[in-house]
């Protein structure tokens, strides 16, 4: 298969991952919205930062949440106990399908993946909703029983697909897939009579190694609210649901996208090997691909960067009320909104990074992060002690701009005998970052005048500036960045012609 049909795959894949996920998640985002207004802080903080961390550890660690670490009131979080076990019953359930998921990413199989995990998420959503308002009084058992019925909704989407695919022996996509039956999911031995391929064991090592520390450099904060207790209850719920708010334009653009170019890339490029070795044809693809990435991550992160900062706290109103726009929620999403900046270019980076390494390169990655890992949880005690939840996202700030400065070095070394320059890509004209300059200033200072304690009237005067400025800024995007928006154009032109072979 050559670079511009794995192109067009890849296109197809995050173009139509995006729609769907776009859908879905806004009935997910009204039935969360809902379910807020019946909480307290203190049990969401409990579920949403400490139980899923048991997930993680459940046969490891589900003890220490039962018995070392601080239990909180009966009355005000009931069922604790009970919620952790089935939290890490539901990790487990989850873990079963994981070879399908795995199978279906590689395969490309894109409305299999975004349909199973938006059912899920809104069959968990309805089911939490429910119980809320019909049983409150059970407490973390609305929460622990809605996330063990989400697991097994998905891992049975998989498991029904893969078996009917495979029991057609007409089927197009069955003749494709390196499995014939379901049996081969199962650990088994192989023709040489041995029970592990230690070449691929060796690789899969790495990349283990490479997980674990991304869950470090990722969810560490959490680690270190449970353990080391610097936020009381309610203060982490706020930071979650502040965290998930913000977080949630990332998972419906940057990671369809990462996900999806990370297979591109992957299949394009000859892992380990130097770019002079490359078939130029794709490395030109590649290169132009990355390119046309970054900028359009840059792009959406300035966009939400700019205006998120006079908007965060009329989004919380909107979303949570008083219990979110009050206090430090307003503070934390538009520090969050400088995050999602950078998670949009490390998003870009380190799909290209990963998948042009070899396994040496990738090994010598992972002894980077363990450094970065130790001394990210150090900064977050820290900056937690000196600026309070806040404190958090500047050290995620700080994690990300390490790794992207890291990934950038590779880009470079990477392309450097060639011709080819993608790092161009972070590169705006200066009509575009005036026009972002100058959007800021106007919607900060029409929050000033017009939110949020005036009515909805002047909030919606509020939106109407932005609105305008949003277009201002759009518009001068369309007119100076023209290699982007023909990137844009003929990708999703080659996606929708994909859509209509299948």
């Amino acid at each position: 298969m050559g670079s511009r049909e794995v192109l067009g795959q890849a296109a197809r894949l995050a173009s139509s991952g995006l729609l769907l996920q776009v859908l879905f998640r806004l009935i997910t985002f009204v039935l969360n919205a809902f379910i807020l207004r019946f909480l307290s802080k203190e049990i969401v903080g409990i579920v949403n930062v400490r139980v899923p961390l048991g997930m993680f550890w459940s046969l490891l660690l589900g003890w220490v949440w039962l018995q070392l670490l601080e239990v909180p009131d009966p009355n005000a979080v009931p069922h604790y106990g009970s919620g952790v076990v089935l939290f890490g019953l539901s990790a487990v359930v989850e873990l079963l399908g994981e070879p399908f998921w795995v199978l279906a990413q590689a395969q490309m199989f894109v409305k299999l993946k975004v349909i199973a995990e938006s059912l899920s998420v809104i069959f968990k959503s309805v089911l939490t909703a429910f119980l809320v308002l019909w049983s409150p009084h059970w407490g973390l058992y609305i929460f622990s029983l809605a996330q063990l019925f989400y697991t097994a909704v998905l891992v049975l989407c998989y498991v029904i697909y893969f078996t009917k695919l495979l029991g057609s022996s007409e089927s197009t996509k069955q003749q494709t897939l390196p499995v014939s039956r379901m049996t081969d999911m199962l650990p088994s031995i192989t023709r040489s009579r041995a029970f592990v391929n230690w070449k691929e064991a060796k690789l899969t090592w790495s990349f283990f190694k490479q997980s674990f520390l991304k869950q470090i450099l990722t969810e560490g904060e959490r680690y270190v609210m449970t353990f080391l207790n610097v936020l009381n209850f309610g203060d982490q719920g706020v930071y979650d649901i502040v965290n998930n708010l913000g977080s949630l334009v990332a998972r419906l653009i940057f990671q369809p996208i990462e996900e999806s170019f990370y297979i591109f890339f992957a299949k394009v490029l000859e892992r380990g090997k130097d770019a002079t070795l490359q078939k130029q044809e794709d490395m030109a693809v590649a290169a132009t691909v990355l390119e046309s990435l970054l900028k359009l991550a840059l792009l959406a992160g300035l966009t939400i960067t700019v205006f998120g900062f006079a908007y965060s706290q009329l989004a919380l109103d909107i979303y949570g009320g008083v219990m979110l726009s009050s206090g430090s929620g307003p503070v934390l999403l538009r520090s969050y909104c400088l995050y999602v900046l950078l998670l949009a270019i490390n998003g870009v980076t380190e799909c290209f990074t990963f998948a042009a390494m070899s396994k040496e390169e990738v090994d010598r990655y992972n002894f980077t992060m363990l450094a970065l890992s130790s001394s990210f949880l150090v900064l977050s005690y820290l900056l937690t002690q000196w600026c309070g939840s806040v404190g958090f996202i500047l050290a995620n700030c700080f994690n990300m701009g390490i790794r992207i400065t890291q990934s950038l070095c590779f880009i470079h070394r990477y392309y450097r005998k060639s011709p080819h320059r993608p790092l161009a890509g972070l590169c705006l004209s200066p009509a575009l970052l005036g026009a972002f300059a100058l959007s800021g200033g106007i919607t900060g200072i029409s929050e000033v005048l017009l939110c949020c304690e005036q009515g909805w009237p002047a909030r919606l005067a509020h939106i109407a500036v932005g609105a305008l400025c949003l277009g201002m800024t759009v518009g001068t995007a369309f007119l100076t960045e023209t290699r982007l928006i023909h990137f844009v154009r003929t990708q999703l032109g080659v996606s929708r012609l994909a859509d209509k072979t299948l």
